[in-house]
C-alpha cells in the first residue's frame, strides 16, 4: 500500500525516512521537497502527483508527514493512517515539533516498525502499543509478560489486556448531543439535526461483557425489524429514529443486527462507544424570536425574545445569544430582563449572556442601535442570530434503557457495579434568521 514514509521540517530537511518498497527511491524525498515544501506557490492540495508517484501529506505546525506510493491506493485510508501515526506520536511525546521528533527519533522508528509492515498498516491502537513500546524503548520482560503481550497483539481483544483489577467496579456513561438548527424569522424550522455520541469510562475488573440497550429505531434496517409507530403507541415507550450510527471496534456487530442490542467488552478507561445522527422529532431546547425595525437611516430597534422549551424542573446553562449589528453602528443602548448584555464593537455583535435559565420561561432583550450615515446604498444583509447553551437532557429523545455487566470468571454480579448515566445537550450551529 505505502511505499515510503518521510517526516520533514519546514526547511525541507528529512528528519525520519522509512522506505518499505523497492519502487520508491531516494529521489522521491527530493521531489517532495522541491515541488511541495519549496514550491513558489503554496500547494493547497494534500495529494500531489510527481512523475507517476503520489505524495499524501499532513502538516502539523512546522512538520510535514508524507506518505509515498506508486500504486493506486485508497486516499482516505492513507490520510486516516497518517492521522493515526500523529496521534500515536502525540500520546508518546506530546506536541509534534522538530525538537520532539529529533529527541525521539529512535522511538518513532520503533513505532513505524510495529505500525507498518511492507507498507501495510498493522496495529495503530495506542493503548496496545504502549504495553510493549515504552519511552525508553523495549524493556526486557518476563515470560509471563511476553505471553500476555503476544496474546493481546494476536488475540481477538486487542483493545483490553487481561488481569485488570479494581477495588470498586464503576461505569460512567455520557450521552453528549449537539443540536444544529436553522430557523426562519417566522419560526419555521428550515433544517435541524442532532449529532450525538456516547462516551463511556469503564473501571471494571477482569474481562467483562456489557450489554447496552437504547430506545432506537434504525432507519437503515431494511428487514423491517425496527419499532414502528403502532408498536410505539402500544408499548407507550417513545423511540428515537437514528439515521446512521458508527460503533467502536469492541462492539459485536453481528449481535446488534440479530438481537438489536449493543454487546461489547469495553476497553479500560475512557472511549467513544458510538456516534449517531438523527433528524426527526428533535426537541428544540430554546426558541429565539427576533424583531428588527429600522427607524430611518440612523436608528434601528431590535427586540429579541428567548423562550425555553423543556421541563420547568430542568436548568439550561452557559446560555449566550449573539445578535449581529451593522458595520456602521456608532452606539447601542441595551435593556435586558435577565443576564448581562454587552455590545462588542470589534465583533459587530451584541452578546447576551445568561448563567442559567429554567424550563418553560421567557425573557427578552431590547436594543436601540444608533447608526452612522453612509453614502453606500447597499442594504445591510442581516446575518442570523446564533446561540450557545447546555441543557441536562438529550434533545433527540435518546434514552439508555438498560446497561448490564457480566463477568463469569471473577464472580461479581451486575447489581454490584456502580453505574452513572448523564445526558448533555449542547448547541452546534444554532441559528435564527432575523
Amino acid at each position: 500500500m505505502i511505499g515510503g514514509l518521510f517526516i520533514y521540517n519546514h526547511k525541507g530537511e528529512v528528519l525520519i525516512s522509512r522506505v518499505y518498497r523497492d519502487d520508491i527511491g531516494r529521489n522521491a524525498v527530493d521531489a517532495f521537497r522541491v515541488n511541495v515544501i519549496h514550491a513558489r506557490q503554496q500547494v493547497r492540495s494534500p495529494v500531489t502527483n510527481i512523475a507517476r508517484t503520489s505524495f499524501f501529506h499532513v502538516k502539523r505546525s512546522n512538520i510535514w508527514v508524507a506518505a509515498v506510493t506508486k500504486q493506486n491506493v485508497n486516499a482516505a485510508m492513507v490520510f486516516e493512517f497518517l492521522l493515526k501515526i500523529i496521534d500515536c506520536m502525540q500520546s508518546y511525546f506530546g506536541k509534534i515539533s522538530e525538537e520532539n521528533v529529533k529527541n525521539n527519533f529512535v522511538l518513532i522508528y520503533e513505532l513505524l516498525d510495529e505500525i507498518l509492515d511492507f507498507g501495510y498498516p498493522q496495529n495503530t491502537d495506542t493503548g496496545v502499543l504502549k504495553t510493549f513500546i515504552t519511552q525508553q524503548g523495549i524493556k526486557s520482560q518476563t515470560k509471563e509478560e511476553q505471553a500476555q503481550i503476544t496474546s493481546q497483539v494476536t488475540g481477538q481483544i486487542g483493545w483490553r489486556r487481561e488481569g485488570i483489577k479494581y477495588r470498586r467496579n464503576e461505569l460512567f456513561l455520557d450521552v453528549l448531543e449537539f443540536v444544529n438548527l436553522l430557523m426562519s424569522p417566522q419560526g419555521q424550522v428550515l433544517s435541524a439535526h442532532v449529532a450525538g455520541k456516547v462516551i463511556m469510562k469503564s473501571f471494571l475488573s477482569g474481562m467483562p461483557e456489557c450489554k447496552f440497550g437504547i430506545n432506537d429505531k434504525i432507519v437503515m434496517d431494511n428487514k423491517g425489524k425496527g419499532l414502528n409507530t403502532e408498536e410505539q403507541v402500544r408499548t407507550g415507550k417513545p423511540v428515537v429514529v437514528i439515521d446512521d450510527c458508527q460503533f467502536h471496534q469492541c462492539v459485536k456487530l453481528s449481535k446488534f443486527e440479530t438481537e438489536h442490542s449493543i454487546s461489547f467488552i469495553p476497553p479500560d478507561g475512557e472511549f467513544e462507544l458510538m456516534k449517531y445522527r438523527t433528524t426527526k422529532d428533535i426537541s428544540l431546547p430554546f426558541r429565539v424570536i427576533p424583531l428588527v425595525r429600522e427607524v430611518g437611516r440612523t436608528r434601528m430597534e431590535v427586540k429579541v425574545v428567548l423562550k425555553s422549551n423543556f421541563k420547568p424542573s430542568l436548568l439550561g446553562q452557559k446560555i449566550e445569544v449573539r445578535i449581529p449589528t451593522p458595520l456602521n453602528t456608532s452606539g447601542v443602548q441595551l435593556i435586558c430582563m435577565k443576564g448581562k448584555a454587552k455590545y462588542k464593537a470589534s465583533e459587530n455583535a451584541i452578546v447576551w449572556k445568561i448563567k442559567r435559565m429554567a424550563g418553560m420561561k421567557e425573557t427578552q432583550l431590547s436594543a436601540e442601535i444608533e447608526l452612522l450615515e453612509t453614502d453606500t446604498k447597499k442594504k445591510w444583509t442581516r446575518p442570523p442570530i446564533s446561540m450557545n447553551f447546555e441543557v441536562p437532557f438529550a434533545p433527540s429523545g435518546f434514552k439508555v434503557r438498560y446497561l448490564k455487566v457480566f463477568e463469569p470468571k471473577l464472580n461479581y454480579s451486575d447489581h454490584e457495579v456502580i453505574k452513572w448515566v448523564r445526558y448533555i445537550g449542547r448547541s452546534g450551529l444554532y441559528e435564527t434568521r432575523c
